[in-house]
């Protein structure tokens, strides 16, 4: 498709979120229904509408840029935001009870607007390319989420959580916008194209270009939750209510990994002798920090929180593994490992905070991992699904989580990377061990007395066997979704 200043049908899929979500928002407020159906139904109709326009404009080849290269449509841009609308909804189907339970829903529908109103702000991150529209798109899907986490008004901790995450992301996205304006002034150019076009003619102010990659890197650390800007993770996951947490842990980490990849590897590429030795550190760093501290957990929440961090590190792995001595020959394997990743652990975290909600109840929150003893007796599905979800996490085949750590290992051998390849394994091994622990739980230990019963809408429990048999399946056919993600990343970036 041809360029075009002003082409609006490439930015379809955001016009029909923005027009979406404003009619939902005033229907919601005319309505007087404390269950919030018209409006749940509602905003899973705009996200099966979204999925299908995506997929039709991906099918058709639509790609291109738009409003003078603020805006791009590619196939990384597709598939990313085909995955984020299949999240959001995953993520409200899951949390409808919950929050039912908690009075989430009794004073307006917000949970469904401010996650619509999130996930445009992803969609613009995602086709960001331009810095402008980058930390435009950035702030959206922040303001949405800080205000997600304190949906519970009168809940102390949840308020808190929400305090912490909005205070330490002002200061990550001030380093952000910081390093971003370091970068235009050593080049004078805010679109990503032209960035990298300088830095290949030689003309820029290479000292300050640098600091300027410094900050860049801090900030988009921070959205990914890697070492040493992991400090916010444990707190706001443990302390949000459990539906704030999936949509904070799950479609945003897309949104910031295109953003990542849109300008390390689309615009700051030439520096990548640079950025990449700050992502091994926060690499190694992630994965040791993330694992061994996640064995000492007994919130099951807090967990999960580290063990993100943990994964995390092997995602920044993946993207430090693109270019060797100069040469980006190996870039579309290692770039294409990565997203393959991010995409399995997206997969995960929906299905592990997806049980821990179905089994909360009012009065009850599943957060210690106590809570799941003798679940194997209680729901024989769930524990099933939990047994699935931890040894994909743990990286056990056939499932698909064993397939994502191969890929990204292979990446960092053959970049040269042998030692970094070893510390991974090593402590990958000490990460499965709190995933079999909650095996263990599950299966092997008794049941508490007052133990509640496990009560779930026949929606939920048909998306988490869904969930749960996708880490199987793709496991099994793991060739097809690899060679996805390489061919759209070689489709997308150019290196």
């Amino acid at each position: 498709m041809m360029q075009s200043s002003f082409n609006f049908t490439l930015a379809l899929p955001e016009i029909i979120l923005l027009i979406g979500g404003m009619a939902i928002l005033l229907l919601d407020a005319v309505r007087n229904d404390p269950l919030r159906r018209m409006t749940h139904t509602l905003s899973l109709v705009l996200l099966l509408v979204l999925t299908v326009v995506s997929l039709v404009q991906w099918s058709d080849g639509v790609r291109g840029s738009t409003f003078s290269g603020m805006f791009v449509l590619d196939p990384l841009a597709h598939l990313l935001k085909v995955a984020s609308y299949i999240a959001v909804a995953v993520s409200l189907i899951y949390g409808r009870a919950y929050a039912q339970a908690r009075d989430m829903m009794t004073r307006g529908g917000e949970i469904y607007v401010l996650s619509l109103f999130a996930l445009l702000g992803q969609m613009v991150m995602i086709s960001a390319g331009n810095l402008m529209s980058m930390y435009l798109g950035l702030e959206l899907m922040s303001l949405a989420l800080y205000a997600l986490i304190a949906l519970r008004r009168d809940h102390v901790v949840a308020t808190e959580a929400a305090m912490k995450y909005f205070v330490l992301g002002a200061l990550a996205s001030g380093f952000l916008l910081y390093g971003m304006s370091m970068v235009y002034g050593a080049t004078g150019k805010l679109d990503l194209g032209e960035i990298a076009a300088v830095l290949r003619a030689g003309d820029f102010q290479h000292m300050a270009l640098v600091f300027g990659v410094v900050f860049v890197v801090a900030g988009l650390a921070f959205k990914l939750g890697v070492v040493p800007f992991h400090m916010w993770v444990p707190d706001v996951y443990q302390g949000s209510p459990t539906a704030s947490t999936l949509l904070l842990g799950a479609a945003p980490k897309l949104a910031a990994f295109a953003i990542t990849l849109r300008l390390l590897v689309e615009g700051l590429h030439a520096l990548a002798a640079d950025w990449q030795s700050m992502l091994m550190i926060m690499a190694v760093l992630s994965l040791a920090i993330g694992n061994l501290t996640a064995i000492m957990q007994t919130s099951f929440k807090r967990m999960l929180a580290y063990s993100s961090i943990s994964h995390m590190g092997f995602v920044i792995l993946g993207l430090l593994s693109g270019v060797v001595d100069g040469n980006p020959g190996a870039a579309g394997s290692a770039y294409g490992a990565a997203l393959f990743y991010m995409l399995v652990y997206v997969l995960t975290t929906l299905g592990g905070f997806g049980v821990v909600m179905l089994m909360s109840r009012e009065g009850f929150e599943c957060d210690s991992i106590s809570d799941l003893k003798g679940l194997n007796k209680r729901s024989p599905l769930y524990a099933l699904v939990l047994l699935l979800l931890m040894f994909s996490l743990a990286g056990i085949p056939p499932l698909v989580g064993f397939y994502a750590k191969l890929a990204v290992l292979q990446a960092v051998v053959q970049a040269g990377h042998l030692w970094l390849a070893i510390l991974a394994v090593l402590f990958s091994l000490i990460g499965a061990f709190y995933y079999i622990r909650v095996v263990k739980v599950v299966y092997f230990d008794e049941p508490e007395e007052n133990a509640p019963t496990i009560k779930a809408g026949c929606l939920p429990r048909a998306v988490m066997a869904i969930n749960a048999a996708l880490l199987l399946l793709l496991g099994i056919q793991e060739n097809g979704i690899i060679q996805l993600s390489v061919d759209v990343i070689r489709a997308s970036l150019a290196f």
